[in-house]
C-alpha cells in the first residue's frame, strides 16, 4: 500500500508543477543562463583611434588595456582564455571557437613595439587611423596594400614583404638589385 501512496503523491507532485508553470502570470519571466560567460564592458567616449600592425592587416587599439583587435571588418577580442567577436567595437560580443587565423600574425610583445615606436630595430612612426577611416576603407587598403605600398606600416628603413597567413615575414635587401649602370635594368652596361 505504500507503494501505491508513493506513486500517487509522486504523480500528484508532477502535475502540480506542470500546472503552475502552465498559468504562471502573463507578465512573468523565465530567465535561462548558458554557461559562457561574455567579455566585460569597456567604455569609451569616443570611437578607438587605431594603429595597424606592421607585416599585416591588423589593426589595433592602443590606448586600452584590453586587446581589442579590427581584422576582416570584424572586432575581436580575447578574453579568459576564450574569443569573441563583433561587428561594433563596444557591443553585441559573441563567443567564436577556437583562435582567429589572424592572431598568429600578430606579435605577443608589439605593445612593447608601440611603446618604444620600434619594430624589430627599425623606427617605427606608426599612424593613429581613426575609427571611421578604418571602418570606411580597411577592405580597399587591404586590396591594394596600401600600408605597404604608400607607407611601409610606417617603418623607416625597411622594405617588408607582406606575409599571408601562417608566413613568416620577409625583409628585401636592399641594394641594386635589377638596376644595372645603364638606367634600362639590365646587365651591368658592358
Amino acid at each position: 500500500m505504500k507503494s501505491k501512496q508513493l506513486m500517487g503523491l509522486t504523480l500528484f507532485g508532477i502535475t502540480a508543477l506542470w500546472l503552475s508553470i502552465l498559468i504562471l502570470p502573463a507578465g512573468a519571466e523565465m530567465n535561462v543562463q548558458v554557461g559562457i560567460n561574455l567579455p566585460p564592458f569597456i567604455q569609451f567616449s569616443a570611437p578607438p583611434e587605431m594603429i595597424v600592425l606592421p607585416e599585416t592587416d591588423v589593426y589595433v587599439v592602443p590606448d586600452v588595456q584590453d586587446d581589442i583587435f579590427f581584422y576582416d571588418g570584424w572586432w575581436w577580442r580575447p578574453w579568459k582564455g576564450n574569443w569573441y567577436r563583433s561587428q561594433s567595437h563596444d557591443r553585441d560580443w559573441a563567443h567564436f571557437s577556437g583562435v582567429p587565423v589572424f592572431y598568429n600574425e600578430v606579435p605577443k610583445e608589439w605593445r612593447q613595439h608601440y611603446k618604444n615606436h620600434d619594430w624589430k630595430g627599425r623606427r617605427w612612426q606608426y599612424e593613429r587611423i581613426p575609427h571611421q577611416q578604418v571602418q570606411q576603407n580597411w577592405q580597399g587598403w587591404k586590396k591594394d596594400k596600401h600600408w605597404k605600398n604608400n607607407k611601409n606600416w610606417g617603418v623607416e628603413e625597411s622594405n617588408f614583404q607582406q606575409q599571408e597567413h601562417g608566413q613568416q615575414p620577409q625583409v628585401q635587401e636592399q641594394g641594386n638589385q635589377g638596376k644595372g649602370h645603364g638606367g634600362k635594368g639590365k646587365g651591368h652596361g658592358k
